[in-house]
């Protein structure tokens, strides 16, 4: 089994800015692919921001050039700066992960999501 733990959300005001963290622990061998995806009140769960491994990153069009996804290999760790925040990035975060365990099976776990509100 894997955790993850996430932190940072809040209330911010338009154009502001927020750090997200999620940490992962327990049974991990290796790690591949993490990412954040968040759910506004009424819409579908959407992608915000992947992360490989060796860093390569995806973004959806709505976030790029004001988020950056990032991550501690060693810490098992994995962030999200977001700038520039807009009334419309309000929902609930979520971080998940792709985590090999020492079993040799690769699992997806997600985290319990952590609210991010902007508004004046």
């Amino acid at each position: 089994q894997v955790q993850l733990s996430e932190s940072g959300g809040g209330l911010v005001q338009p154009g502001g800015s927020l750090r997200l963290s999620c940490a992962a622990s327990g049974d991990i061998y290796s790690t591949n692919v993490m990412g954040w995806r968040r759910q506004a009140p009424g819409k579908q769960r959407e992608l915000v921001a992947t992360i490989t491994f060796d860093g390569s990153t995806v973004y959806v069009d709505s976030v790029k050039g004001r988020f950056t996804i990032s991550r501690d290999n060693a810490k098992n760790t994995m962030y999200l700066q977001m700038n520039s925040l807009k009334p419309e990035d309000t929902a609930v975060y979520y971080c998940y992960g792709n985590f090999k365990g020492n079993d040799g099976s690769t699992r997806s776990y997600w985290g319990q999501g952590t609210q991010v509100t902007v508004s004046s």
